[in-house]
């Protein structure tokens, strides 16, 4: 069923968290993962069992300081474990999917509820705008622009955001459709007739979000066509690809943040790499000069070799480079293609068989013929 949450006085936030807090009341879910607005009025994610605590919810605030895919994974991964609601954006949600196939989550006492993302900010711009704001809420702007103005999203936005095509997820059991209709008059939210009924909720009429989302997610895919143009070029006809990571200090921060990232044991955490000192110096030797850090290339190859089919376009990796690299848009350039090649799009259905892990006979006839 789809039903319109009341809002008053155009408080949006207050209805979403009364929503929330329905559920923990009713026990449908014994917790949620929620962001979490902290005392600095900073977001992060947290778990809340207590309704009263849900009054710091914040599931509107346009930053992603991490992609909580990983958080939701480690939840449920194991037993014994709670019945957890998990308050997600669609590029979450598409990471978790690929963590089920992976095994590295577990969506059998999990309820994923879906909010439509009209974008998000990094920390440090979303901190920035936040203090200068004044009058509607930051969120607002964004969500109006994105139903009304999808071709003229606010430059200041993540790129990864600014080219994301997915901005809503329709496999969630609940789905908060922000994107539809205007959200300071009421939310419309989709959820199980069962469900709706124990929380008595009245059924709504159909709204528009299927057209509203259709603009949205063609501007933005014209926007992410134009910027694969662009870096294919400085990949393939360029500097190369060893020209655009050329600034890699490799901290390893875009692989700790990527939600598909999950090795326990990595190659690039050992002491494998860790070379004797005049190891460095005949390199040196044979070259004239030797690039340090060592091995920055094969780091990046060696994780777009392990995760480019599953890349899911979040731009976490992006956000946390410390050189300002564009590593999120080179993986999705990347992925794309190779996506394309096993027809395979990531998030789509947990039943989707990872390609890499899936025997067909008639796969690639071509090579070799």
């Amino acid at each position: 069923m789809e039903t319109i949450l009341t809002v008053e006085n155009g408080d949006t936030l207050r209805a979403l968290r009364g929503f929330l807090k329905g559920l923990l009341q009713a026990g449908v879910v014994d917790a949620l993962l929620v962001p979490m607005r902290t005392p600095r009025d900073t977001i992060t994610p947290g778990l809340v069992v207590d309704p009263e605590h849900l009054a710091s919810a914040d599931p509107l605030a346009p930053v992603l300081p991490s992609n909580a895919a990983t958080l939701a994974g480690k939840l449920s991964l194991r037993e014994p474990r709670a019945k957890v609601g998990a308050v997600l954006r669609a590029c979450e949600l598409r990471a978790l999917v690929e963590l089920v196939k992976m095994q590295q989550a577990n969506l059998a006492d999990m309820l994923l509820i879906a909010v439509d993302c009209a974008g998000t900010y990094d920390v440090t711009a979303f901190l920035h705008k936040q203090a200068e704001q004044a009058g509607d809420p930051l969120w607002q702007a964004l969500y109006q622009a994105a139903s009304s103005h999808p071709d003229s999203p606010d430059p200041d936005l993540r790129l990864a955001c600014r080219m994301c095509e997915q901005p809503a997820y329709d496999q969630a059991q609940i789905s908060i459709q922000l994107l539809d209709g205007d959200p300071g008059r009421g939310v419309r939210v989709r959820l199980p007739d069962e469900l709706g009924e124990r929380l008595a909720l009245e059924a709504a009429g159909a709204g528009q979000g299927e057209a509203r989302l259709a603009r949205l997610s063609a501007a933005r895919a014209a926007q992410r066509d134009a910027e694969f143009v662009a870096i294919r070029s400085r990949l393939e006809e360029g500097e190369g690809l060893q020209g655009v990571f050329a600034a890699c200090i490799r901290c390893h921060n875009c692989m700790t943040v990527c939600p598909i990232c999950y090795c326990k044991t990595c190659v690039f955490k050992s002491a494998i790499f860790d070379h004797e000192p005049m190891q460095f110096v005949e390199w040196a030797r044979q070259k004239g000069a030797y690039r340090l850090p060592a091995d920055t290339l094969l780091f990046h190859l060696t994780r777009m070799n392990h995760m480019a089919l599953s890349c899911i376009g979040c731009g976490m990796c992006s956000q946390a480079c410390p050189s300002e690299l564009p590593v999120g848009l080179v993986f999705r350039a990347v992925g794309q293609r190779l996506q394309e090649t096993f027809k395979y799009q990531p998030g789509r259905s947990s039943e989707e068989a990872l390609p890499l892990v899936t025997f067909k006979a008639d796969e690639w006839t071509e090579v070799g013929a």
